[in-house]
């Protein structure tokens, strides 16, 4: 799997970041992130990825019933081994999938859409890369934690930006 390298590298980052900071940095709000928490972030995240998880031996996927587990987002050890399972777990054959969603909140009528297990994959690590940014205007407001340079930005950015230096 081509990703599965890019995948590693984003996990360790968020690991390599929230392992700086301390328990209450995870948990304090952000008045910058609307007083959301760097770990109810790195919450939604790993429920986006244990969804896929779950959902991909049914053939269906639905981010929409995930857990919403306070403990992912309180507790950064138990978290960070979330995220070892997640990318222990991820290489899987490709496969159809139906995603299923419910956009209107009036109704409880569903769409299903076809996708497959690669595309959700890099949904998944874009979605990541995003929270990532938003992460890390968390991690200045809450801590004076230095992340690397590319934290939180889409790798077909880095790319545009190494070809714009040249």
């Amino acid at each position: 799997m081509q990703f599965h390298n890019a995948i590693q590298n984003v996990f360790s980052q968020l690991s390599e970041s929230i392992n700086q900071l301390d328990g209450e940095q995870y948990r304090r709000p952000s008045k910058t992130l609307f007083n959301a928490t760097i770990g109810q972030h790195v919450r939604h995240i790993i429920e986006l990825f244990i969804c896929l998880e779950k959902g991909y031996d049914a053939g269906v996927i639905n981010y929409e019933k995930r857990k919403r587990d306070f403990r992912i987002e309180t507790d950064k050890d138990f978290a960070n081994e979330l995220l070892r399972h997640i990318f222990q777990n991820i290489e899987r054959p490709n496969k159809s999938l139906l995603l299923e969603s419910n956009y209107d909140e009036h109704s409880g009528e569903t769409i299903l859409v076809t996708t497959n297990y690669y595309r959700e994959i890099i949904y998944n690590l874009e979605h990541t890369v995003h929270h990532m940014a938003l992460i890390r205007v968390g991690i200045n407001e809450v801590s004076t934690i230095v992340v690397p340079e590319g934290y939180g930005v889409a790798s077909s950015t880095i790319k545009h930006r190494k070809e714009c230096a040249q």
